[in-house]
């Protein structure tokens, strides 16, 4: 059995259990709880885990406090996860204290303050912050190759060998931009884009229709990996649930690319195993 496939059956599983405790939460009798907060363009998601790292409860809103993979609406967002944080904490009958964040690759700079101040904002203890696709690879475990987090405002690349971070980057393309094409297809609004897109059972309707978006995110790619010895490519992010787009990404850059059965909760989880008890300032 390949190493892939290995990593493949743990992310799946991991996932899996994450899906089922978004349901139905687990009360456990660990010492500490570790949780999750990505900020995500389309999507806010906690993911909580237990001292031993495993998913005992989750839960997400779909929001638009984030545009590009920048914090636009502050308070919304801080209203967002402290709601979120509060629904958790009646459901496992404990404060949740520690948590990590995420922000897309090269823009700490810009917008990592911002990512920072809504976690505490929102009553946690904040004890990392990392870059998606690095998070992602926290569930993956991916030695060699690149990671794709293609999210829904930007697409970001990390680039490992001998599964060291060796190049990252970030491009304002994502869901975002299915969205606005489905919108102007289907004569729609945008939020009803947002909607249909969502659906599954649309995805095979609307994959000919959102493949020049998706070959534009391929482009993307092979322009930041060409310097780079990759011969794998990994798929993550909520956008990545579009059925197909690993076949039209594969065949754009000519490289292996996969994607878990569940790419949305990916790096929220990843975000939630980098959490520690050490708060940083």
């Amino acid at each position: 059995m390949s190493k892939r496939k290995l990593n493949y059956e743990h992310c799946n599983q991991l996932v899996q259990d994450f899906e089922k405790v978004v349901d139905s939460p687990i009360k456990s009798k660990t010492s500490v709880y570790y949780t999750g907060v990505d900020l995500g363009t389309a999507c806010v998601v906690l993911s909580v885990l237990d001292e031993n790292y495993k998913p005992v409860a989750g839960a997400y809103r779909y929001a638009d406090v984030v545009r590009d993979g920048m914090v636009v609406d502050y308070i919304g967002a801080i209203k967002i996860v402290k709601d979120l944080k509060k629904q958790l904490e009646e459901k496992l009958n404990t404060e949740l204290i520690y948590a990590a964040a995420a922000i897309p690759p090269g823009t700490d700079a810009l917008d990592s303050g911002a990512v920072k101040n809504v976690v505490m904002g929102a009553g946690f203890e904040l004890t990392n912050v990392l870059d998606e696709p690095t998070a992602a690879n926290k569930v993956l475990n991916i030695e060699n190759g690149a990671v794709v987090d293609i999210g829904g405002g930007t697409t970001g690349i990390t680039i490992l060998k001998d599964g060291k971070v060796i190049y990252v980057a970030d491009d304002s393309t994502g869901g975002t931009h299915f969205s606005l094409v489905i919108s102007g297809s289907y004569k729609m609004t945008f939020q009803e884009a947002e909607v249909y897109k969502r659906k599954s059972e649309n995805h095979k309707e609307l994959l000919p229709v959102l493949r020049p978006v998706v070959e534009k995110i391929a482009s993307i790619i092979n322009e930041h990996i060409k310097d780079f010895d990759v011969n794998e490519i990994y798929l993550v992010g909520g956008t990545c649930r579009l059925n197909g787009i690993e076949e039209i990404i594969e065949k754009k850059t000519g490289i292996s690319t996969h994607k878990p059965q569940n790419p949305m909760f990916v790096t929220p989880l990843g975000i939630a195993l980098s959490c520690t008890q050490e708060v940083i300032e």
